[in-house]
């Protein structure tokens, strides 16, 4: 009973950070209708630069928040580089080999900045040895506190897109981008806000997962990229909360199938349930379907 309470707590934990990266995904996707898979690599980078920069002795607020803050300015950069260009090219699916250049890029400048092995992450919440008993079975601080961290985020960030100004913008440009330009609304600040916003939670889901994982290398992102890719589509495009579920419990398949068959069953749980759902439901679980004009 011990083991099975173990493997949900962690599952959780883990699946909160794929609803969190999935969530930036939603972003970039409401307001420009463009998946940016470059997103495991932003991730990637922000974890390394932490790791990097507590090392040589930088003070570790400072460091998340330097970290934070080129994870955000390189989406901005990547919109106007590698996604904004081709869009103006109609039906053009350019973006997505522009966005997996952008991830294979930033991959090869961490390999080359800080080398191909394994970076030993610091303890920035908790030590790894720390550990509370919940319901008779011992869980490291570790996992829950970075499941309390995602899940406050994405709620945070599902009442800012609700009830903020910023959030109703972004609303009306995922709605009708032409038509919310007529209404006065900055189209074109609220696509890079998007972004940043994204980037920055894709820098905190990095941060947060190393903390988990005790290492972080230059290939660790895209793996986090798919799972969170498929955390967005069961849970339903567009829908932060549908996210938040399809991620938790795509993290407990995932834990519990490791943890009593093999790890490596576990890679295809994803897979299986991504069928599944989108077998039944097209949309994903809370998703809405679209109705075009034609």
């Amino acid at each position: 009973m011990d083991f099975f309470l173990q493997m949900i707590f962690s599952g959780l934990s883990v699946g909160a950070v794929y609803a969190l990266i999935a969530l930036g995904l939603n972003l970039t996707f409401w307001t420009t209708r463009v998946l940016n898979f470059g997103q495991g690599s932003v991730l990637m980078i922000a974890a390394m630069l932490t790791a990097v920069m507590i090392g040589s002795g930088l003070n570790m607020l400072l460091a998340i928040l330097i970290s934070l803050a080129v994870a955000g300015a390189v989406l901005i950069i990547s919109e106007i580089v590698a996604i904004r260009p081709l869009l103006k090219v109609s039906g053009s699916m350019g973006w997505v080999v522009s966005t997996l250049g952008l991830g294979i890029f930033l991959q090869g400048v961490a390999s080359l900045a800080f080398g191909t092995q394994a970076v030993a992450f610091p303890d920035v919440l908790f030590s790894s040895s720390a550990s509370v008993q919940l319901f008779g079975a011992w869980v490291s601080m570790q996992y829950i506190a970075v499941f309390m961290i995602s899940v406050l985020i994405v709620g945070l960030m599902e009442l800012f897109l609700r009830y903020s100004t910023w959030g109703y913008g972004v609303r009306a440009v995922a709605h009708d981008p032409d038509l919310a330009s007529l209404m006065g609304i900055p189209v074109r600040k609220v696509v890079l806000y998007s972004f940043m916003f994204s980037g920055l939670l894709a820098g905190v889901a990095g941060i947060l997962v190393s903390q988990i994982s005790g290492t972080v290398d230059p290939g660790f992102g895209l793996h986090l990229l798919i799972l969170a890719f498929i955390a967005a589509v069961v849970g339903g495009m567009g829908s932060a909360t549908g996210a938040l579920i399809a991620g938790l419990a795509l993290g407990v398949l995932e834990k519990l199938i490791a943890g009593y068959y093999s790890p490596a069953a576990a890679h295809m749980v994803a897979f299986v349930l991504l069928v599944a759902v989108l077998a039944i439901r097209p949309q994903g679980l809370l998703g809405k379907k679209e109705m075009v004009k034609v």
